[in-house]
């Protein structure tokens, strides 16, 4: 029996991602669910957010590849059966924009602009003092691989920075905190916190207010990791009572922000719609083509998923 690719996503267009694998698999049956002709010829489903239980439909599944860098909305929706990998994203690209979304966010900040947006519309023409990068120092939850390639590149920009991860790492420049014990501690003081954190049971709302109290008074929280690491309600407490500058945002608890959310509204907010590293259809779909080749060929998958982890 020949296999075929299902396509299963929520809230992504699957057009672009079936065009390009065709043309790097020309040879495979490629379908966007639910037009799948043979569910028993599926053995390879590429997903983005699937709905709850939806790919037990498919009994013959040998792989679920993610088109992003997380999966946990694999395994926070789906029941898995014993031998099903589990795979990812893993793109230079993704680290790139990344750090240019965060430096840019930094600076924005540091440069007060701003303020700058906001008065140009009242017409109000008030300079006000900027700091610098070599007097600002950064704390990034998370040192994976996105997570290092950033606090690298801004240790490079000369930024004082600190990490957090679940193990201790070494990154050239970066003070490392580690483990549960370490975690407030290498928050104090920071007057930017980068959460790029995977979701799992042990970092959901990891940030909330003790953890925000640490941070330098007049801090700023950067948050793409996940909306479910942050307790909401404590970041608008700490925002209000004036102990963070702002926050941006480009993740949340449920997507696409309802319009009703308080967030949109909070003068000390800047809110971006889940984009500040985008998955390269091209490249990313050279990955998922390789992937596929090498579950024909029983081969080592690349960038395959930790069950236990959920990274």
């Amino acid at each position: 029996m020949k296999m075929s690719i299902a396509i299963i996503f929520n809230n992504k267009d699957p057009e672009p991602w079936k065009r390009e694998l065709e043309k790097n698999l020309p040879n495979t049956l490629i379908e966007v669910y639910p037009d799948i002709k043979d569910k028993q010829k599926v053995e390879f489903i590429l997903c983005w957010k699937p709905a709850s239980g939806v790919t037990a439909e498919f009994p013959n599944v040998k792989v679920i590849q993610s088109v992003g860098a997380s999966a946990e909305h694999i395994f926070n929706t789906q029941t898995l059966k014993d031998g099903v990998v589990i795979t990812r994203i893993v793109d230079e690209n993704l680290s790139v924009d990344m750090f240019e979304f965060i430096l840019s966010m930094i600076l924005f900040k540091l440069k007060n602009l701003h303020y700058y947006v906001t008065d140009q519309t009242h017409q109000i023409w008030k300079p006000a003092a900027y700091r610098s990068i070599e007097n600002t120092e950064v704390t990034i939850l998370g040192l994976g691989q996105i997570g290092s390639y950033v606090a690298s590149r801004l240790v490079q920009m000369n930024f004082s920075v600190k990490g957090w991860s679940n193990s201790k790492k070494e990154i050239g420049g970066v003070k490392s905190f580690y483990g549960q014990a370490q975690y407030l501690e290498a928050l104090k003081n920071s007057d930017f916190l980068v959460n790029l954190l995977p979701l799992t049971a042990a970092t959901k709302n990891i940030i909330d207010y003790s953890s925000l109290s640490q941070l330098r008074k007049g801090a700023t929280l950067i948050n793409v990791g996940r909306g479910e690491h942050l307790i909401e309600d404590d970041l608008i407490t700490l925002l209000d009572s004036n102990h963070l500058s702002g926050a941006i945002l480009d993740v949340f608890r449920q997507e696409p922000l309802p319009k009703e959310h308080l967030f949109w509204h909070h003068p000390n907010i800047l809110i971006t719609p889940h984009i500040a590293s985008l998955t390269n259809i091209n490249s990313a779909a050279l990955l998922v083509a390789g992937n596929y080749r090498r579950l024909l060929n029983s081969e080592q998958l690349l960038h395959t998923v930790s069950p236990n982890k959920g990274y």
